[in-house]
């Protein structure tokens, strides 16, 4: 097999369809069999390049390692009056190009590193640019609640696709409507099929769970997951004082002598899910767990959590949150590097994405 690599490898200007052919005579199912996806990625891997803003570094390298690629050559600098400065550091011309930037931390410094960075490479001549951005920022100004508010979320897509973005990945966006603010293509990914996995491989005797949702919102999300599992479902109704702070929470639903699973998209300060994990309790629940996409984590959202009586929260690593581990052993996280990977290895191969809303790639 070492063999017919190395004549693979040789081949590096031919077509897919060149390729498929070659596969076919070597009796290898296409384009399933792993040894033959990783020639591929080599073969194509010269016009190809992942770049990373600073938000989210050890994300970028995770899915760069997948993807059998280096990081390429980017330096991001503050001058002295705070403007963002950015060298791309190797070629993109004619290049497929992605950059890796999360919508957390020091989110206006980030997200205008991101926009400096794609329009870096539009000027410098890449085929294409996506805009890899796990965690997007101002999505829950996605709409008007109140009089004059902004509608945030979609000035962040015009100044993305202004700046030269051709394409966005994003993972659990807030409200999923926030595609139609974009006039490029949007694929928003899920951390449901992870979720589920999790769920199956680490919630002893998940099948008497009760999957909760701690908003109405959120009750779509929640009951997708109640269903593919086969589990029942509850919902809590909250009324809201202001944003970050709930005034009274109302169950509807049994969860008497049950294990619950709160899910959400998103965890900021975490009084929702404290607050939740309280009203469950007193209506007879066992343990609670919560399940988030987006650990933002602000404010004393650790000490909260080690003071409720949540059995553990699950996150995925979207957003770091490694520090916070340390001083949280409730803790715990799901690597979805693996899908982002998947995702831009099929979309750079041209390939449906599709399978990543049902499944884990192994």
């Amino acid at each position: 097999m070492a063999q017919h690599t190395r004549g693979l490898s040789k081949r590096a200007s031919c077509s897919r369809y060149e390729l498929e052919d070659i596969v076919r005579d070597l009796q290898f199912p296409f384009p399933h069999n792993p040894l033959i996806l990783g020639t591929i990625d080599i073969i194509m891997s010269n016009s190809i390049k992942i770049f990373a803003g600073n938000s989210h570094i050890e994300f970028a390298n995770l899915v760069a390692k997948r993807l059998g690629l280096d990081l390429a050559k980017c330096v991001v600098l503050k001058y002295s009056n705070q403007e963002t400065s950015v060298t791309i550091g190797e070629s993109v011309r004619d290049e497929d190009v992605f950059i890796i930037q999360s919508g957390c931390g020091e989110i206006n410094d980030h997200l205008m590193e991101l926009l400096i960075m794609i329009n870096a490479c539009k000027t410098a001549s890449a085929r294409r640019i996506t805009a890899v951005v796990p965690c997007f920022p101002y999505a829950r100004q996605d709409k008007k609640d109140k009089s004059r508010a902004p509608i945030t979320a979609k000035l962040v897509a015009n100044m993305l696709t202004v700046a030269g973005a051709n394409h966005v990945i994003t993972m659990d966006l807030h409200a999923s409507q926030i595609q139609g603010f974009f006039n490029i293509p949007v694929d928003n990914l899920y951390a449901e099929p992870s979720t589920l996995k999790y769920i199956r491989d680490n919630i002893e005797d998940y099948k008497n769970v009760v999957i909760v949702s701690p908003d109405a919102g959120g009750a779509k999300r929640a009951t997708s997951i109640a269903d593919k599992l086969d589990l029942e479902f509850a919902l809590i109704h909250k009324e809201r004082k202001k944003a970050n702070e709930v005034s009274r929470m109302v169950l509807v639903g049994d969860v008497k002598g049950r294990d619950c699973i709160l899910v959400d998209d998103m965890a900021d300060t975490c009084g929702t899910l404290a607050m939740a994990a309280k009203v469950l309790k007193e209506n007879g629940a066992n343990k609670v767990y919560a399940m988030v996409t987006h650990a933002v984590l602000s404010g004393k959202a650790i000490e909260v959590i080690n003071n409720s009586q949540l059995e553990k929260v699950v996150v995925t690593n979207t957003i770091p949150h490694e520090d916070k581990k340390l001083l949280c052993p409730k803790l715990d996280t799901i690597d979805v590097s693996v899908t982002f990977a998947e995702a831009i290895r099929r979309t750079h191969n041209g390939e449906s994405i599709s399978y990543l809303f049902n499944y884990v790639p192994s």
